[in-house]
Formats: structure tokens, C-alpha cells, sequence
């Protein structure tokens, strides 16, 4: 125990950047903090930090101790915190990061009810679409769609999200309905930007073969949101989540194109820094799943 609580001392001194600042966070005399860092380096047998005058700088050795050290005092205050919010509503700050077309479309219309439903959770959601650093960023997760790189982040599955092809009546009105996907070879469709243009189809029914289809369109998006919109302007064939057109399937503005096809389905993820959570996050993260479901 004395160990641990040495770590987390030395986690305190690297980020204060000072032993006498360390020690005036946490209410300790300066010369106690610099004899406990001293007698961790005597008992680790290698020196951590290099002190001058002026400020301190972590070693090597100490750069990786730090790194460590900072992941098991997390942890271990995240578990103290856990037990307490056990007894309490799950409060607090939770930041995520989100994909701008997720979160608008799909997340948006539902967000209140969880807000109302937890009343102690405050927000801060990033909807930009660079990939936050969830290590060096102060973000409780990220919500991914899409194939997931190797990392060392947790990444829990919420859904995997199907995907079918719809157009507006006024569309298909003018251009005719596909009956087979080789169809849409002379048809408007709205593939994503930078990414191969072809799509790839296959039965409803499990284990059927899938079919390549080479389409091609005068709009190229990256953008979910802009291609349900160019779909409901007459444009061209979009291949989208039955989770984003929903609304405009019940208003009848938008029908599905090529009923019992289906394009591959999309991993939707939550992931986070480590698997132990605080009850904000755990929240945040079965709303979402329930959601998808």
C-alpha cells in the first residue's frame, strides 16, 4: 500500500511540475514529499527525476514510471469513484467525441431524454472528424464507425448498423426503378468520397453471395447528411442506414430501392482509454447501445 500511495505521489509531483507545488496541492510539508520520491527511487534502483533549482525533469526511466504510475492512480481513484456513484446519480462533466453525421441525425433527436434522465450529467460533445487522442485528450470516449485500427484503447461494439439503397419517388419517377443491382450501373447513385466506387450487395437472406457494382454519380460526399438531403432532392440512389432515413421513410420521402438487398453492415464502437468506467460513461454508453438496438 505504501508503494502505491509513493506512485501516486510521484504522479502528483510530475504533473505539478515541483515538489513544493505538489505538496501544497495535497497538504504535504515539502521536505516529506522530496524524502517519499527519494526512498521510491531507492527502492525502484533508478533514478526517476533530475532536480535542479529551478524545476524538476523527469529521466528515462522516468518517463516510462510516469506513464505507468498515471493509468493505475486513475484507475484506482475511478474505482473509488465507481462505488460511491453506486449510491448516487451518475454526475459530472462527460465529454465524447462524436461523428458529425451520428451525432446531428441520429443522436440529436433522443440526447434530451438521456439529459432529463440523468440530471447531474453535463456535456461537452465534439462533432469535429479528426480522431481524438483519447490518451493525451481529456475525453471519457469516442463514439467510431467503420473497421477499428490495432490499439490499446477498449473499444466495446454498440451495433452493427445495416445499410439499404433509397431514392426519392420524384427520382425514381424520372429514372425508373432498379430491379437487379446490376441496374444501378445506369443510375445516379451518391457514393461516399475517397472511396472505392463500387458497392458492394448482397441478399437479405444469410450466406448469400455478394455482387460488386461499379456506380458512378455526379455528387461524391463525405458526408451521411448531405446524401440523405441530395436523396430527398431528386438527385441519385443513396446507400445509407435505415437508422438515418427513418423520418424520411415514414413521411414517404424516401422508399427503398432493390427490397432484400443489403449493403455491408457498419461496426458502430464506443471506445475509451481503460475498461473501468465511471457511471456517467457506463450510462452514456447503454443509452447509446439500447439506442442501436
Amino acid at each position: 500500500m505504501e508503494l502505491l500511495n509513493d506512485m501516486a505521489l510521484f504522479v502528483e509531483v510530475v504533473k505539478a511540475k515541483s515538489f513544493r507545488r505538489a505538496g501544497e496541492a495535497i497538504g504535504m510539508p515539502i521536505a516529506t514529499v522530496s524524502r517519499r520520491i527519494s526512498g521510491l527511487e531507492q527502492a525502484i534502483g533508478l533514478r526517476l527525476l533530475h532536480r535542479t533549482t529551478r524545476r524538476i525533469e523527469m529521466t528515462e526511466a522516468g518517463l516510462l514510471y510516469y506513464e505507468r504510475c498515471r493509468r493505475i492512480v486513475e484507475e484506482a481513484r475511478l474505482a473509488h469513484q465507481q462505488l460511491g456513484e453506486l449510491l448516487e446519480q451518475p454526475s459530472g462533466l462527460l465529454r465524447v467525441s462524436l461523428p458529425v453525421d451520428f451525432a446531428t441525425i441520429f443522436l440529436a433527436p433522443h440526447l434530451g431524454a438521456f439529459a432529463q434522465r440523468y440530471p447531474g450529467i453535463r456535456f461537452e460533445l465534439d462533432l469535429t472528424p479528426r480522431k481524438v487522442d483519447l490518451v493525451a485528450e481529456p475525453y471519457d470516449l469516442a463514439i467510431r464507425m467503420g473497421d477499428l485500427p490495432d490499439s490499446t484503447l477498449i473499444a466495446r461494439k454498440l451495433a452493427d448498423l445495416p445499410r439499404h439503397l433509397y431514392a426519392s419517388p420524384g427520382y425514381l419517377a424520372k429514372a425508373g426503378t432498379p430491379r437487379h443491382p446490376d441496374d444501378l450501373a445506369s443510375h445516379e447513385c451518391l457514393p461516399m468520397l475517397r472511396q472505392p466506387p463500387r458497392w458492394r450487395l448482397q441478399r437479405d437472406a444469410a450466406g448469400s453471395a455478394a455482387v460488386e457494382v461499379a456506380v458512378t454519380g455526379r455528387f461524391h460526399v463525405n458526408s451521411i447528411g448531405m446524401m440523405q438531403r441530395l436523396a430527398l432532392q431528386d438527385v441519385g440512389i443513396a446507400l445509407a442506414s435505415p437508422a438515418i432515413v427513418a423520418g424520411d421513410v415514414a413521411a414517404g420521402a424516401l422508399v427503398r430501392v432493390l427490397p432484400g438487398w443489403r449493403g455491408p453492415d457498419v461496426p458502430v464502437y464506443a471506445v475509451t482509454e481503460t475498461r473501468l468506467l465511471p457511471a456517467k460513461t457506463q450510462r452514456f454508453i447503454e443509452f447509446l447501445s439500447e439506442l442501436l438496438q
